[in-house]
Parts: structure tokens; sequence; C-alpha cells
């Protein structure tokens, strides 16, 4: 049977080599259709919960930047807006901005099985990548600074003929475990 430990965004799924379709765990993360009958689940992973506030933090930044120099300027000018208001107006982008990020969160989904590997993203046009096994040529693993502070790290995906990654597994928490199986299992199941 399958085990997922109970905090899926901070490690990588440990699962027995059992075939998932059954598991009412997997069934509750990823459709069922994705899944070819008799096809082994490796790796089922979410990007960490950092990519809440890590992937959009350049407009996060901004929101609290804009929030800050409007507030300052309240004294010195003649604003129709109090600081009061100014409070209310960034913290509600601000957490507006987080809360469409919970949703791209919820709607990622990244699996390594025997046979391929899958990515699942989007929340009104969702967008379903994969690729067999014997079809990627290489793999890469990046570490942006603001990744690196949290120990993750987004792993990229090539397949033949390509010389940009086709797909990508955002912040991911232990990548270079991540990367170590995705390479075991290539290499046994290819």
């Amino acid at each position: 049977m399958m085990r997922v430990p109970p905090d899926k965004s901070s490690h990588p799924a440990e699962l027995d080599h059992d075939t998932a379709t059954g598991s009412p765990a997997t069934a509750a993360i990823l459709p069922a259709e994705l899944l070819q009958p008799g096809e082994v689940i490796i790796l089922l992973l979410k990007p960490s919960l950092w990519y809440l506030v890590l992937a959009p933090l350049r407009v996060l930044l901004m929101i609290v930047l804009l929030s800050y120099a409007l507030f300052y300027l309240c004294d010195y000018t003649s604003l129709p807006l109090s600081k009061h208001d100014i409070l209310i107006a960034g913290g509600g982008l601000f957490g507006l901005r987080v809360f469409w990020q919970f949703l791209n969160w919820l709607s990622r989904i990244y699996v390594l099985t025997d046979q391929r590997i899958i990515r699942v993203k989007g929340i009104f046009q969702v967008e379903i990548f994969e690729a067999p096994l014997k079809k990627l040529q290489h793999t890469q693993t990046t570490f942006l600074v603001r990744e690196r502070l949290f120990g993750l790290g987004s792993m990229h995906f090539y397949t033949a003929g390509t010389s940009f990654p086709e797909a990508s597994w955002e912040m991911i928490a232990r990548p270079l475990e991540v990367h170590q199986q995705v390479i075991k299992t290539m290499n046994k199941y290819r």
C-alpha cells in the first residue's frame, strides 16, 4: 500500500512500489484518469508551502513598498486617502495575491511513475504535461537564492530535440533527493 507523509509540501512522498490507482490518498490529489492501468507511482509531490510567498515575492514586495510610500506621504500631502484606508487596501491586495498563489499551489501536482513524469498545473486553464521516461534526455536542478534560503529547488526536464525545459517541478523540498530518485527511476525503467 502507499504511504504518504502528513506534510506532503515539505517531504517527497515516499511510496512503496505498488499501484496507486485505488489508493484514497492518491485519488484525493491525482485524478485516476491520469494514470494508466498498472502504472506505479514512485513520487507524488506538490511545491513547498513557501511557494505561496516566494513565487510572487516581487509583487508582494511592490505592494508593501507602495503601501509604505503612500502611508508616509499621507502626513506630507493632501491625499484623499487616510492611513487606515491605505493599510486596508495594501493588506487586501497582499491577501488577494497570496490567495491567488494558494489556488495556484493547489492546482500543481508533480508525479514520477515507473513509465513517465507528469506535471499538472493551472487554475482556470489546466495544463497537463507528461513525458515517457524513455524520451527524457536529461534533467537540470536549479537553486534560486530565494529557494536556497529555504532548502528548496526546481527541477527541469528536457526531452529529445529541445534546448529548453519542457516542464519544471518548481520550488520542491529536498530537491537533491528528488533529483536522485528521478535519475534512479530513469535508469531503472528506461
